[in-house]
């Protein structure tokens, strides 16, 4: 099976609650010893203000390219079998789940290292728009992955590679685990997928 075919992404329309058990069940596989997870939920407070819900918008074609790519990366990086991702669109109550990813691969490191690369790359790059809605007022909020890039989107595209594209400037160093040796995706050269 090619790796896009154990690719799972969805982007979930309004008041579709994410199923766990199916994203666990689709990378699940005896030839996996590791599944990570990574579950982002709505919280009750930000910044001392009561949130009441989250509203998620997104531009679906291409944030389904973006998080191909994303899977497409990982899998370059970490010995990765099975990728699930998925994430609401819509209002998304405090303590309900907005995002969700799930990695298996024959051992925990490649796993948990790219479940984080994946999330991060997810809030940094695709374009899936966040509001906070609060008891007092409301406000459209980039999460700081993306703010942390604010600097590179004043290059042109030639200048940098694209999440999208999956021309990411990768080196090599060593991995921490027993399977030898990986590439590092450096957040220098990454580009916003917008």
């Amino acid at each position: 099976m090619a790796d896009e075919d154990r690719n799972l992404i969805e982007i979930l329309e309004e008041k579709s609650p994410i199923d766990f058990n199916k994203y666990i069940g689709y990378v699940s596989s005896p030839k996996c010893g590791a599944i990570a997870t990574f579950a982002g939920t709505t919280r009750d407070t930000f910044d001392g203000k009561e949130v009441l819900e989250l509203r998620y918008e997104a531009y679906i074609p291409m944030a389904i390219r973006c998080l191909k790519s994303l899977c497409t990366s990982a899998r370059a990086s970490w010995d990765i079998h099975s990728i699930a991702v998925a994430h609401r669109l819509g209002t998304v109550p405090v303590g309900e789940t907005s995002v969700f990813v799930a990695i298996s691969s024959v051992h925990r490191a490649d796993s948990l290292d790219a479940c984080k690369f994946m999330i991060d790359e997810l809030k940094a790059s695709v374009p899936i728009w966040k509001k906070e809605v609060y008891t007092n007022g409301e406000v459209w909020k980039e999460n700081k992955e993306f703010i942390e890039r604010m600097p590179d989107l004043g290059k042109t595209s030639h200048d940098q590679g694209s999440a999208c594209s999956g021309k990411k400037k990768v080196e090599a160093h060593e991995r921490k685990s027993c399977c030898g040796m990986k590439v590092k995706v450096s957040d220098e050269s990454a580009d916003s997928c917008r």
